[in-house]
């Protein structure tokens, strides 16, 4: 157990694939793995552990923000020895270059958030994914690509990660225009963050959910059907990284 988490050692897979919403969570693990069971429900957060394609993983929700993600990742990887993190969630697009349902695969995460160097000792004002969990995703993704599956390629870019989601000013902001980030989340700069401080794996594919200068969005219903296309990507991900471990 530890602080915020209340599965029992053991319990938690060496991968989780990671959702901010709790209820998305339970969706993910009623709808794809076998034999999956609740090993953590404190806060209402939860986490389950079971079987996809003959891969024990763990599915986890990390709440809102970096704050939030920061947590539990860094228990996760700590005293569960977690080895690797796939933040899956939507993100919103600064440009209408990118459409609804566009899947992104993350490079980095730029951020004005202090987590990294308050939390990690970290200066920089951007986190890398961690670790060979982003190309397998894309390995992976021009498989699926290749097999019809997917039905448009893979992003691989750079993301703004905001503590703000209500902005005065609707604009994109200076670090995300100064850096290609042409997506917002709220999560993956202190996901990367702990990863690279724990020496572990970490990697983030968002779903671009609102085009922020159009104001087109997906509806929750959509969301919900929608999304599984990130979250087959994401797990069978989680099934070649396995290998590795």
């Amino acid at each position: 157990m530890s602080l915020h988490i209340s599965a029992k050692a053991g319990e938690i897979a060496p991968i989780i694939l990671m959702p901010g919403d709790p209820l998305r969570a339970k969706h993910i693990a009623d709808n794809f793995l076998e034999a999956a069971q609740l090993v953590s429900s404190t806060r209402n957060v939860f986490f389950y552990t079971g079987i996809y394609r003959g891969t024990r993983l763990t599915i986890g929700a990390s709440g809102m923000g970096c704050p939030s993600i920061g947590i539990y990742s860094y228990e996760l990887y700590k005293e569960y020895d977690v080895k690797c993190i796939i933040r899956i969630g939507t993100a919103g697009a600064y440009t209408p270059a990118l459409k609804l349902y566009d899947i992104i695969n993350v490079d980095k995460a730029y951020s004005e958030s202090t987590y990294a160097k308050f939390a990690c000792n970290f200066d920089e004002d951007n986190m890398a994914h961690q670790g060979i969990a982003y190309d397998l995703i894309n390995k992976t993704a021009a498989k699926r690509l290749a097999e019809g599956s997917l039905k448009a390629p893979v992003i691989a870019g750079n993301i703004h990660s905001s503590d703000i989601f209500y902005r005065v000013d609707p604009g994109t902001p200076t670090i995300a225009a100064n850096n290609n980030c042409n997506a917002v989340e709220m999560e993956s700069f202190s996901l990367f963050a702990n990863a690279k401080l724990l020496n572990k794996m970490a990697a983030t594919i968002l779903t671009i959910s609102d085009i922020i200068p159009t104001h087109e969005s997906i509806s929750a219903d959509q969301r919900e059907r929608s999304l599984a296309t990130m979250m087959e990507l994401a797990l069978e991900s989680a099934v070649e990284i396995n290998k590795t471990l």
